[in-house]
Protein backbone atom coordinates (compact mmCIF):
# COMPACT_ATOMS: atom_id res chain seq x y z
CA UNK A 1 0.00 0.00 0.00
CA UNK A 2 1.35 3.71 -1.04
CA UNK A 3 1.04 6.52 1.16
CA UNK A 4 -1.14 8.18 -1.35
CA UNK A 5 -3.75 6.04 -3.59
CA UNK A 6 -5.84 7.81 -6.23
CA UNK A 7 -8.55 4.67 -7.54
CA UNK A 8 -9.92 5.55 -11.05
CA UNK A 9 -11.01 9.54 -10.25
CA UNK A 10 -12.67 10.92 -13.05
CA UNK A 11 -13.62 14.83 -12.92
CA UNK A 12 -16.31 16.07 -15.18
CA UNK A 13 -17.30 19.89 -16.30
CA UNK A 14 -20.18 19.78 -18.17
CA UNK A 15 -20.12 17.83 -21.23
CA UNK A 16 -15.76 17.90 -21.16
CA UNK A 17 -13.87 15.35 -18.75
CA UNK A 18 -10.71 17.08 -18.13
CA UNK A 19 -10.13 13.34 -15.72
CA UNK A 20 -10.92 9.91 -16.66
CA UNK A 21 -10.41 7.02 -14.54
CA UNK A 22 -6.71 8.20 -13.26
CA UNK A 23 -5.49 5.55 -10.52
CA UNK A 24 -1.98 5.81 -9.04
CA UNK A 25 -0.19 4.46 -5.92
CA UNK A 26 2.38 6.56 -4.59
CA UNK A 27 5.33 4.96 -2.84
CA UNK A 28 6.35 6.75 0.51
CA UNK A 29 9.50 8.79 0.02
CA UNK A 30 9.13 8.83 -3.81
CA UNK A 31 9.29 11.34 -5.95
CA UNK A 32 6.90 11.14 -8.96
CA UNK A 33 6.15 12.83 -11.69
CA UNK A 34 2.83 13.76 -13.66
CA UNK A 35 4.04 14.82 -17.41
CA UNK A 36 2.08 15.16 -20.68
CA UNK A 37 1.20 17.78 -23.01
CA UNK A 38 -1.12 21.13 -22.11
CA UNK A 39 -4.31 20.27 -21.50
CA UNK A 40 -3.55 16.77 -20.34
CA UNK A 41 -5.57 17.42 -17.13
CA UNK A 42 -2.83 17.41 -14.78
CA UNK A 43 -3.39 20.52 -13.00
CA UNK A 44 -7.11 19.68 -12.37
CA UNK A 45 -5.81 16.34 -11.09
CA UNK A 46 -3.68 18.33 -8.61
CA UNK A 47 -7.04 20.16 -7.18
CA UNK A 48 -8.82 17.40 -6.89
CA UNK A 49 -6.19 15.42 -4.35
CA UNK A 50 -6.00 19.10 -2.34
CA UNK A 51 -9.30 19.40 -2.47
CA UNK A 52 -9.97 22.51 -4.65
CA UNK A 53 -12.60 20.23 -6.95
CA UNK A 54 -14.39 17.52 -5.57
CA UNK A 55 -14.08 14.80 -7.94
CA UNK A 56 -17.12 12.97 -9.77
CA UNK A 57 -16.38 9.29 -9.57
CA UNK A 58 -13.13 7.57 -7.67
CA UNK A 59 -11.69 8.10 -4.53
CA UNK A 60 -8.28 9.64 -2.84
CA UNK A 61 -6.84 7.92 0.24
CA UNK A 62 -3.54 9.26 2.40
CA UNK A 63 -1.98 6.45 4.23
CA UNK A 64 -5.47 4.73 4.41
CA UNK A 65 -7.75 7.26 5.10
CA UNK A 66 -10.11 8.68 2.84
CA UNK A 67 -9.79 12.49 1.83
CA UNK A 68 -11.84 12.39 -1.19
CA UNK A 69 -14.03 14.88 -0.40
CA UNK A 70 -12.15 16.86 2.09
CA UNK A 71 -12.17 20.70 1.84
CA UNK A 72 -8.38 22.19 1.39
CA UNK A 73 -7.82 22.98 4.71
CA UNK A 74 -8.83 19.82 6.18
CA UNK A 75 -6.57 17.99 3.13
CA UNK A 76 -3.41 20.07 4.32
CA UNK A 77 -4.47 19.41 8.37
CA UNK A 78 -4.36 15.68 7.13
CA UNK A 79 -0.72 16.06 5.29
CA UNK A 80 -0.89 17.46 1.70
CA UNK A 81 0.47 20.57 0.85
CA UNK A 82 1.19 21.75 -2.50
CA UNK A 83 3.03 25.13 -4.93
CA UNK A 84 1.03 26.56 -7.61
CA UNK A 85 1.82 26.55 -11.48
CA UNK A 86 1.44 30.81 -10.94
CA UNK A 87 3.12 31.76 -7.65
CA UNK A 88 0.91 32.86 -4.74
CA UNK A 89 2.41 34.70 -2.43
CA UNK A 90 1.46 37.79 -0.20
CA UNK A 91 3.85 40.09 -2.21
CA UNK A 92 3.30 42.91 0.31
CA UNK A 93 4.54 41.14 3.47
CA UNK A 94 7.81 39.64 4.59
CA UNK A 95 9.41 36.58 3.17
CA UNK A 96 9.71 35.34 7.28
CA UNK A 97 5.40 36.57 7.33
CA UNK A 98 4.93 34.26 4.07
CA UNK A 99 6.55 31.19 5.68
CA UNK A 100 4.35 31.94 8.52
CA UNK A 101 1.11 32.06 7.04
CA UNK A 102 1.55 28.37 6.13
CA UNK A 103 1.55 27.60 9.71
CA UNK A 104 -1.71 28.63 10.60
CA UNK A 105 -3.43 25.38 10.77
CA UNK A 106 -1.11 24.01 13.34
CA UNK A 107 -1.09 27.05 15.71
CA UNK A 108 -2.77 26.27 18.59
CA UNK A 109 -3.53 29.99 20.03
CA UNK A 110 -7.62 31.06 19.88
CA UNK A 111 -8.50 35.01 19.09
CA UNK A 112 -9.22 35.53 23.10
CA UNK A 113 -5.20 34.40 23.10
CA UNK A 114 -4.10 36.35 20.42
CA UNK A 115 -6.33 39.71 21.46
CA UNK A 116 -4.96 39.97 25.23
CA UNK A 117 -1.09 38.89 24.47
CA UNK A 118 -1.02 36.09 26.55
CA UNK A 119 2.04 34.38 27.38
CA UNK A 120 1.39 31.01 25.54
CA UNK A 121 0.38 32.64 22.45
CA UNK A 122 3.89 34.63 22.91
CA UNK A 123 6.18 31.95 23.00
CA UNK A 124 4.18 29.70 20.54
CA UNK A 125 4.51 32.97 18.36
CA UNK A 126 8.05 33.14 18.90
CA UNK A 127 8.33 29.08 18.44
CA UNK A 128 6.55 29.79 15.08
CA UNK A 129 8.95 32.64 13.92
CA UNK A 130 12.29 30.28 14.73
CA UNK A 131 10.74 27.35 12.72
CA UNK A 132 9.58 29.42 9.85
CA UNK A 133 13.56 31.02 9.78
CA UNK A 134 14.83 27.91 9.72
CA UNK A 135 12.61 26.89 6.70
CA UNK A 136 14.36 29.90 5.38
CA UNK A 137 17.70 28.86 5.85
CA UNK A 138 16.69 25.08 4.68
CA UNK A 139 15.82 26.95 1.23
CA UNK A 140 18.65 28.95 1.33
CA UNK A 141 16.55 32.37 1.87
CA UNK A 142 17.41 33.04 5.26
CA UNK A 143 19.34 36.66 4.55
CA UNK A 144 15.80 38.10 2.93
CA UNK A 145 13.52 37.22 6.12
CA UNK A 146 12.86 41.02 6.38
CA UNK A 147 12.43 41.56 3.11
CA UNK A 148 9.17 41.78 0.98
CA UNK A 149 8.44 38.66 -0.59
CA UNK A 150 7.62 40.26 -3.99
CA UNK A 151 11.10 41.84 -4.18
CA UNK A 152 12.65 38.49 -4.31
CA UNK A 153 13.54 36.96 -8.25
CA UNK A 154 11.39 34.85 -9.68
CA UNK A 155 13.31 31.64 -8.73
CA UNK A 156 13.89 32.69 -5.31
CA UNK A 157 10.00 33.64 -5.17
CA UNK A 158 9.76 29.67 -6.27
CA UNK A 159 11.52 28.56 -3.51
CA UNK A 160 9.71 30.75 -0.94
CA UNK A 161 6.44 28.90 -1.84
CA UNK A 162 7.84 25.97 -1.73
CA UNK A 163 9.46 27.05 2.26
CA UNK A 164 5.60 28.13 3.06
CA UNK A 165 4.34 24.38 1.67
CA UNK A 166 6.80 22.98 3.28
CA UNK A 167 5.89 24.96 6.77
CA UNK A 168 2.33 23.10 7.20
CA UNK A 169 4.28 20.22 8.39
CA UNK A 170 3.44 17.82 4.85
CA UNK A 171 3.66 14.02 4.32
CA UNK A 172 3.54 14.49 0.50
CA UNK A 173 4.18 17.46 -1.23
CA UNK A 174 2.50 18.28 -4.53
CA UNK A 175 4.54 21.16 -6.99
CA UNK A 176 2.84 22.46 -9.75
CA UNK A 177 5.36 23.10 -12.65
CA UNK A 178 8.64 24.30 -10.16
CA UNK A 179 10.72 25.12 -12.32
CA UNK A 180 9.37 27.16 -14.99
CA UNK A 181 10.61 30.29 -15.79
CA UNK A 182 13.54 28.91 -14.69
CA UNK A 183 17.35 29.43 -15.76
CA UNK A 184 19.20 26.52 -15.81
CA UNK A 185 21.22 27.74 -12.61
CA UNK A 186 18.36 27.78 -11.06
CA UNK A 187 16.41 24.79 -11.89
CA UNK A 188 19.99 22.95 -10.99
CA UNK A 189 19.45 24.33 -7.63
CA UNK A 190 15.65 23.26 -7.35
CA UNK A 191 16.67 20.06 -8.41
CA UNK A 192 18.99 19.56 -5.67
CA UNK A 193 16.41 21.07 -3.14
CA UNK A 194 13.81 18.69 -4.36
CA UNK A 195 16.25 15.69 -3.78
CA UNK A 196 17.15 16.77 -0.32
CA UNK A 197 13.56 17.31 0.61
CA UNK A 198 12.71 13.80 -0.19
CA UNK A 199 15.78 12.35 1.28
CA UNK A 200 16.53 14.21 4.87
CA UNK A 201 12.59 15.55 4.91
CA UNK A 202 11.41 11.83 4.42
CA UNK A 203 8.64 13.93 2.48
CA UNK A 204 6.82 12.19 -0.24
CA UNK A 205 6.59 14.83 -3.80
CA UNK A 206 4.47 14.60 -6.48
CA UNK A 207 5.40 17.26 -9.43
CA UNK A 208 4.24 17.97 -12.71
CA UNK A 209 6.87 19.31 -14.69
CA UNK A 210 7.94 19.86 -18.72
CA UNK A 211 11.50 20.04 -17.98
CA UNK A 212 12.22 17.08 -18.90
CA UNK A 213 15.88 16.67 -18.25
CA UNK A 214 14.38 17.49 -14.56
CA UNK A 215 11.94 14.82 -14.59
CA UNK A 216 14.37 12.05 -15.95
CA UNK A 217 16.95 12.84 -12.90
CA UNK A 218 15.22 13.06 -10.13
CA UNK A 219 11.74 10.72 -10.56
CA UNK A 220 11.33 7.51 -8.94
CA UNK A 221 8.35 6.95 -10.95
CA UNK A 222 6.59 8.59 -13.96
CA UNK A 223 3.21 9.00 -14.97
CA UNK A 224 2.26 10.00 -18.25
CA UNK A 225 -1.73 11.45 -18.74
CA UNK A 226 -2.92 12.69 -22.33
CA UNK A 227 -6.34 14.28 -22.90
CA UNK A 228 -7.78 13.47 -18.99
CA UNK A 229 -6.43 9.72 -19.35
CA UNK A 230 -3.20 7.93 -18.01
CA UNK A 231 -1.69 6.65 -20.99
CA UNK A 232 1.47 5.24 -19.13
CA UNK A 233 4.00 4.62 -15.83
CA UNK A 234 7.08 3.52 -15.31
CA UNK A 235 10.37 4.83 -14.51
CA UNK A 236 12.68 6.93 -16.77
CA UNK A 237 13.88 4.21 -18.98
CA UNK A 238 10.09 2.90 -19.40
CA UNK A 239 8.30 6.17 -20.20
CA UNK A 240 11.39 7.74 -22.82
CA UNK A 241 11.23 4.78 -25.04
CA UNK A 242 7.34 4.15 -24.46
CA UNK A 243 5.70 4.67 -28.05
CA UNK A 244 2.42 5.98 -26.51
CA UNK A 245 4.49 9.02 -24.65
CA UNK A 246 6.86 9.67 -27.73
CA UNK A 247 3.79 10.00 -30.05
CA UNK A 248 1.73 12.18 -27.25
CA UNK A 249 4.13 14.26 -26.01
CA UNK A 250 7.48 13.50 -26.28
CA UNK A 251 8.52 13.32 -29.63
CA UNK A 252 11.32 11.47 -31.19
CA UNK A 253 13.82 14.24 -31.07
CA UNK A 254 12.85 15.18 -27.23
CA UNK A 255 13.00 11.20 -26.21
CA UNK A 256 16.36 10.45 -27.00
CA UNK A 257 17.70 14.04 -25.37
CA UNK A 258 15.54 13.43 -22.23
Amino acid sequence: MGILEVNKLTKQFGDLVANKDVSMDIKKDSITAVIGPNGAGKTTFFNMITGVYQPTSGTIHLNGESITRLKPHEVSKKGISRTFQNIRLFSEITVLENVLSGMHNHLKAGIFGILFNLPHVRKEENEAEKNAYELLQYVGLEEYYNEKAGSLSYGAQRRLEIARALATKPKVLLLDEPAAGMNPRETRELTELINRIKEELEITIILIEHDMKLVMQISDHIIVLDHGEKIAEGNAEDIRTNPKVIEAYLGKGAAELA
